[in-house]
């Protein structure tokens, strides 16, 4: 089955707590739950940490908590140290029935920075990926034991960007590790959308919905910004705009073809971070929603 979700940070970014920070808290739940009608939600830093609180305040406004961002450090401890800082995270995610786990490596990761250029992310060698990709494995392993699937995100100002770098990713990993596909950091990673979801479909376990205003992710290259001056800038929006340079109809056929979500629960999520004092929130989100879920039935993905 097809659920559609959103993330917070379409209203209170998570990299730069300034954006969106007089957004009141109640405010994000009841236009995501109440008035938008998304199925869930996704982490935020606002959300209370104690697993069952986190569950019986989106619950209360009709949403459920689909999964939530898990920083790895994989290139910098061992799996095991890894299994141990993961504890608290894995405790919330089985209190709130989620079938998967986001996961990035942020260990070195420059798009939190409010100024390195998203152009000097870090880069491994053919060498690196390989030990980096055996450890996610591990953990993906130990996941999978726990009930849960680890979904990594390949991420502008990371170690897994470009195309390239997601199918050595890939290469480097196993079964047990799947793709959280990004449509909007495929594009600004440099790929074509469509054919890097091609190739990945069977290992995708997770879809975020963004769009990329391609102009703008063109000036972020060309000037040396920081992903976060790109996200002030307007480099994302969401399925619909007209601004946006995804097209988002070829992408949910190909997760048509390959069946996802006819085995289980499947989530479309809109993760679009904006300035919410440009672009308000409920306004966006609210056209991503009508888009994906018209687009979704028309491409046969959406059965329900």
């Amino acid at each position: 089955m097809i659920l559609y979700g959103t993330n917070p940070i379409a209203w209170a970014n998570d990299d730069d707590q300034s954006i969106g920070a007089d957004i009141a808290t109640t405010r994000i739940l009841d236009e995501a739950g109440r008035q938008i009608g998304f199925d869930g939600i996704e982490n935020g830093h606002r959300w209370p940490q104690d697993p069952v609180e986190l569950r019986d305040t989106l619950g209360a406004y009709g949403l459920r908590w689909i999964s939530g961002w898990y920083s790895t450090e994989l290139l910098t401890r061992s799996v095991e140290d890894e299994i141990d800082a993961f504890a608290p995270h894995l405790a919330k995610l089985k209190e709130n029935g989620c079938r998967v786990c986001v996961t990035c490596e942020t260990s070195n990761t420059v798009h939190g920075s409010p100024t390195t250029p998203v152009n000097a992310k870090p880069v491994l060698t053919a060498a690196e990926m390989a030990d980096f990709g055996a450890k996610m494995e591990e953990f993906a392993q130990y996941m999978k034991g726990e009930g849960i699937e680890l979904t990594y995100h390949h991420h502008m100002g990371t170690v897994v960007e470009s195309p390239d770098e997601i199918d050595a990713f890939l290469a480097a990993t196993g079964p047990a590790t799947r793709l959280l596909f990004d449509a909007g950091h495929c594009a600004f990673g440099g790929g074509d959308p469509v054919a890097v979801l091609t190739k990945h479909a069977a290992r995708v376990g997770h879809f975020h919905a963004k769009n990329v205003r391609a102009g703008v992710a063109k000036r972020v290259r060309d000037e040396n910004l920081s992903f976060l001056q790109g996200v002030l800038a307007g480099a994302f929006t969401v399925p619909g705009d007209q601004e946006g340079s995804v097209d988002f109809a070829p992408l949910l056929q190909v997760l048509a073809d390959a069946g996802y979500g006819t085995e289980g629960d499947r989530w479309l999520v809109i993760e679009a971070e904006q300035d919410p004092s440009v672009r308000n929130p409920l306004l966006y989100q609210t056209l991503g929603l009508a888009t994906l879920k018209r687009l979704a039935k028309e491409v046969g993905l959406d059965r329900g």
